[in-house]
């Protein structure tokens, strides 16, 4: 072992030392996978008789220069010689850039954001990070793997995003399918890395009055499943089980599909937003939360501009914060869910605010009515949503049941994320824009019937008075 594996666990060692064509890590979050390929691709990018450049695919910008931040530390261990190039175009065609450093050899690292295009035409050995969570895995693996025809290696790195999911195949594939494509699998769960060592190493990088610093193995692994929103997102995120796309009704390449783009900030000031507004309003109290998500419609693309989340918030307070938002002119709709205790909270709106307010009874016909277009805006990418977890876990978490005599309900189990609040609060804003602004203004002959036989009522009034 070289000086600078001494850094690294075990699970890390052997990923550095496997020289296979074509390597895929499913793996744990956070447990160091993409700083120990980091040095790894120095060492290999770095060799004297080094013939390629190697092409990293990070998450997005951000993920894209820390990864070279982490390349520039190792050169310093591995003592190689690497100047840092900066920020350089990489294709002309669809100005793709690229964080780059080059080593004396004059072989360079270049570390870029997702875009597969960006592959195309380059030579050399590839890092495909967090493979699972791009938009298009099956175009970026197409356009990626022809580069290492004359040479050099492929390694997909991810945790795992669903089961229907281009990373699963290959997992699926390389473990029970032969292995047509020679992959060498590796498996790292947190239970693996908390096996092999990673919490003494986590406790060396915490500050000293960090609560993690009293924690043994078995009590920081149930702090990091309490953390998680539920079961399925701890099995995924953790334990390299893929969440099941059989049974949910949005699948996680729906979901992903309609992320707000990497670094673009997508919470707003809504009193300076300019372009009509729409609400959705799922009410809780105690188990479940109550949400507001607010749409900013002004384009062809509804975005999210608020999803503001209320657990045993008295509903005064809640009151108070829907109040302000609907006060706002540009607010033209608003769904309520009135439910149970939704009913008075979803009155109260509608006496104050009129036509801006359509209260929403949950029945079967209704969460039907409810989820299949939004499902729809999902397909057709009009929505756009933040990369939020807990966000993604209420949206997977509904499920599409049929019954034995062939209805259809839409269930979520309840939990300490609520009870799929998000899911139904995104769905009432939907609706909220699908039903649009307030009424179109009544026939002039209406109107002026309508006023006569008010006249005649008062006037009658008048006479018995």
């Amino acid at each position: 072992m070289s000086k600078g594996e001494k850094l690294f666990l075990p699970y890390q060692s052997k990923w550095i030392r496997d020289n296979s064509r074509l390597k895929l890590m499913e793996k744990s979050r956070q447990i160091g996978l993409s700083w120990a390929t980091a040095y790894r691709l120095d060492r290999e990018t770095s060799k004297k008789d080094q013939l390629f450049d190697s092409w990293v695919s990070s998450r997005d910008e951000m993920q894209a220069r820390l990864f070279i931040e982490d390349c520039k530390a190792f050169a310093n261990i591995l003592q190689v010689a690497a100047t840092d190039l900066g920020v350089q175009v990489i294709d002309e065609a669809s100005r793709s850039t690229a964080h780059v450093i080059q080593f004396a050899n004059g072989k360079r690292i270049h570390s870029m954001s997702s875009n597969p295009d960006a592959q195309a035409g380059k030579r050399g050995s590839r890092c495909l990070d967090e493979f699972a969570l791009h938009p298009d895995p099956r175009k970026l693996w197409a356009i990626a793997y022809p580069g290492i025809t004359w040479g050099g290696s492929m390694e997909v790195i991810s945790t795992h995003r669903g089961s229907d999911n281009l990373f699963n195949r290959l997992v699926i594939e390389a473990k029970e399918g032969g292995n047509p494509k020679g992959i060498s699998l590796h498996t790292c769960t947190l239970q693996d890395a908390l096996d092999q060592g990673f919490l003494d190493k986590l406790k060396g990088k915490l500050p000293k009055d960090d609560s993690r610093q009293e924690m043994d193995v078995c009590e920081y692994f149930d702090f990091i499943k309490a953390g998680c929103p539920d079961e399925e997102t701890f099995q995924q995120e953790y334990m390299c089980q893929p969440a099941d796309d059989t049974t949910a009704f949005l699948s996680y390449d729906l979901i992903s599909g309609c992320y707000f783009p990497a670094g673009e900030e997508w919470q707003k000031t809504l009193g300076l937003l300019k372009g009509p507004l729409y609400v959705g309003v799922d009410v809780g109290r105690q188990h479940d939360l109550t949400v507001i998500w607010v749409l900013d419609a002004e384009g062809s693309i509804a975005k999210t501009r608020m999803v503001n989340t209320m657990k045993g918030v008295t509903f005064s307070d809640q009151e108070e914060v829907l109040w302000s938002i609907l006060e706002l002119p540009n607010v033209k709709r608003c769904c309520i869910d009135a439910t149970g205790m939704g009913m008075q909270f979803a009155e109260r709106a509608k006496e104050r605010f009129g036509y801006k307010v359509e209260p929403i009874t949950f029945t079967v016909q209704s969460k039907e009515e409810l989820a299949y277009p939004l499902r729809a805006a999902f397909e057709d990418k009009k929505i756009q949503i933040p990369d939020d977890r807990l966000i993604t876990a209420d949206l997977r978490a509904i499920k599409k049941i049929q019954s034995t005599g062939g209805n259809v309900r839409f269930a979520a189990d309840r939990g300490t994320n609520g009870h799929a609040d998000r899911f139904w609060a995104v769905a009432l804003a939907w609706k909220a824009r699908s039903a649009g602004g307030p009424p179109p203004p009544m026939p002039r002959a209406f109107t002026n019937n309508r006023r006569s036989r008010a006249l005649e009522r008062r006037k009658k009034r008048e006479v018995i008075a």
